[in-house]
C-alpha cells in the first residue's frame, strides 16, 4: 500500500497537484477544504458548549432548589427527555421537525439549528453534573449563605455554584471532548464539518486513508488542546482540599 499525501495539495475541481498546498485565486485544494471544515467543527463545538453551560447550570440549579418540586419536576423533565433519546434523533427533529412546527425558525441555516440541537443534548448531561457538585457540597455552606441574609439566588450566584463548579470540572473535561466528537453528526443535515469532509474527499479522491488519518489527527489535537486548557483552568481554581474531596483529577 502507498500513501500519497499530495492528495491535499490538490485542486477540488482539476484534481491537479497544485505548486502550493494553499489555493490562490480563487482555487480550493483539499488542504483548504480540510481546514474550512475543522474551522465549522470548532465553531459548532463552542457554541453548542455555551448553550450547554448555560442551559445545564439553570437546569441543574433547579433540580436542587429547596421546597420547589414543580422546579425539581421541570428540570428532572428535561434531563429525561434528552437523556433517553439517540443525539441524532435530536439533530433530525431540529432540522425537520422544529422549524415546521415554529415557522419562524425556517430561515435558520442547518448550522443553528444543529448548534442549538447538540447545546441541548449536552446541557441535559451537564445538568447532572451541576446538581451532583451541588449536592456533594456540606449543607453548611447553604445555610452559611442564608445566615448572611442571602436570597436563594445569591446564595447560589456567590456560594454554591461557585464551589460545584469547581467540583465538576473533571466530568465537564470530559463532556467538553465529548462535544467536539459529537459534533460529527452534523454531516446528518450537510454542515460542511471534519467527517462530512472526509466523506466526500475520499469518494473524490479515492484517498480514504489520508483523508481520514488527517480528519482523525485533527479531533485528537482538537481533544489534547480542551484536556490541557481544562487542566489549566482547574488548577487554576482549586481550592485545597476541596476538589480531591469531589473525586477530582485528570
Amino acid at each position: 500500500m502507498s500513501w500519497d499525501w499530495q492528495v491535499f495539495c490538490q485542486d477540488t475541481i482539476t484534481q491537479e497537484v497544485g505548486a502550493s498546498c494553499f489555493g490562490k485565486g480563487g482555487e480550493i485544494t483539499y488542504l483548504d477544504w480540510l481546514l474550512s471544515a475543522w474551522g465549522w467543527t470548532v465553531s459548532v463545538s463552542l457554541l453548542s458548549l455555551a448553550i450547554a453551560l448555560v442551559v445545564g447550570a439553570i437546569i441543574g440549579t433547579l433540580r436542587t432548589l429547596p421546597n420547589s418540586p414543580w422546579a425539581v419536576r421541570l428540570g428532572n423533565a428535561w434531563v429525561e427527555y434528552f437523556r433517553n433519546i439517540p443525539l441524532l434523533v435530536h439533530i433530525f427533529l431540529w432540522y425537520h421537525v422544529i422549524p415546521t412546527l415554529v415557522p419562524a425558525m425556517k430561515s435558520l441555516p442547518g448550522f443553528v439549528l444543529v448548534v442549538f440541537a447538540l447545546g441541548f443534548f449536552t446541557s441535559a448531561r451537564i445538568a447532572e453534573q451541576v446538581r451532583s457538585g451541588v449536592l456533594a457540597l456540606p449543607r453548611g455552606q447553604r445555610y452559611a449563605g442564608m445566615a448572611m441574609g442571602f436570597t436563594t439566588f445569591q446564595t447560589y450566584r456567590y456560594v454554591l455554584l461557585p464551589m460545584a463548579f469547581r467540583i465538576i470540572i473533571p466530568p465537564l473535561t470530559s463532556e467538553t471532548m465529548n462535544i467536539f466528537k459529537n459534533s460529527s453528526v452534523a454531516f446528518a443535515v450537510s454542515v460542511a464539518e471534519l467527517t462530512m469532509f472526509a466523506m466526500q474527499a475520499q469518494e473524490e479522491t479515492a484517498r480514504g486513508v489520508e483523508v481520514y488519518l488527517a480528519v482523525t489527527g485533527l479531533y485528537v489535537v482538537s481533544a489534547f488542546a480542551i484536556n490541557r486548557i481544562m487542566a489549566w483552568v482547574e488548577k487554576s481554581v482549586r481550592v485545597p482540599g476541596l476538589i480531591a474531596a469531589g473525586g477530582g483529577g485528570h
